[in-house]
Parts: C-alpha cells; sequence; structure tokens
C-alpha cells in the first residue's frame, strides 16, 4: 500500500471506527438534558457539537472532495437548542461519516495533491481530508469530556497491561 492509500484508509478509520463510536458510547450514558446542556452562552452543547460535526464533515468531504452540493447551514449547528433526539444527533452524524468514508474509499491517492475551494479557502484534497480528521477529533474530545464531566463514569476504552501498555478494549465488545 502507498503512503498515500494508507493515509485515507487510516483517516476512515479514525471517522468511523475509532472517533464515531467514541461519541455512540458517550451519548449512550446521558439523557437528552445533558446533550443540550450548555455550561454557559459561549460554550456549545453536545447536540451543537454532533450536528456541527456531521456539517463539516459533508462540507469539506462530501461536498468540497466529491463535488456535491453544499447544503450546509453552519450556524443553524449552533444556534440550535434542541430537542432533538440522541437517536437522530446520532442517525445524521453517522450518516454524514458514511458518506465521508463512501468519498474516501473511491478517492484515487494520486488526487491527494489537487486544489479545492472550500469554506473560501484554497486547499489540496489532503489538507481537507486532514482537517476534517483534526476536527472530528477535537470535538470528539470536548464530548467526551462534557459526558464525563456531567456522569463521573469512565469510558473504559483502553486497559492498561501489566508492563503499562494501553490496549484498545472498547471498539472489540
Amino acid at each position: 500500500m502507498t503512503m498515500d492509500a494508507a493515509f485515507i484508509a487510516q483517516s476512515r478509520y479514525y471517522l468511523q471506527d475509532d472517533f464515531l463510536p467514541k461519541i455512540e458510547r458517550a451519548v449512550a450514558l446521558i439523557d437528552e438534558e445533558t446533550i443540550w446542556w450548555r455550561p454557559n452562552p459561549a460554550s456549545n452543547s453536545i447536540g451543537n457539537l454532533m450536528l456541527h460535526l456531521a456539517g463539516n464533515v459533508r462540507q469539506w468531504i462530501v461536498s468540497g472532495i466529491a463535488g456535491a452540493a453544499n447544503t450546509r447551514q453552519r450556524q443553524l449547528e449552533f444556534d440550535t437548542q434542541g430537542p432533538m433526539p440522541a437517536v437522530e444527533l446520532l442517525t445524521r452524524l453517522r450518516h454524514a461519516v458514511a458518506e465521508a468514508c463512501g468519498v474516501l474509499s473511491r478517492l484515487e491517492p494520486d488526487t491527494l495533491s489537487e486544489s479545492r475551494q472550500i469554506q473560501g479557502n484554497d486547499v489540496s484534497v489532503m489538507e481537507a481530508i486532514y482537517h476534517v480528521v483534526e476536527h472530528f477529533s477535537m470535538h470528539t474530545g470536548q464530548i467526551l469530556y462534557i459526558v464525563k464531566l456531567r456522569t463521573g463514569e469512565p469510558f473504559g476504552f483502553y486497559k492498561a497491561t501489566e508492563n503499562g501498555q494501553a490496549n484498545v478494549r472498547w471498539n472489540a465488545e
């Protein structure tokens, strides 16, 4: 596998097999009130972050890379305050990730250096993918932090071995 193909495959892995399942597991631990809780008016709720991730993934990969129509209403992602049940939020996020991973699975590695215009920025396809993965990672961390803050419960994503290594255990269950 070439380095370009490995980059695309690893990006798909992070989105669909690492970050998304962590969000799914975290959201299963909370109620709708917690999904829409904001610590202050300048902060986002878990619901806002999930809507924002779905919008960002679609805009940057499905529209920006693959050329689908960009129907994103970014400000609405932050202005929404519920009620929208977890099942609907998860459906939207899963669909966006599935669409994006479909685009990535069909992407030819030699297109990574091609230029795209996304959100008014001239970026390469590789930069667009890197942005989405990094962005998804950051907001996944915020979602996990809010859930842990509100529940006080550990997620158990990793199990320490006797020699101090951290083994992934959450996605094998």
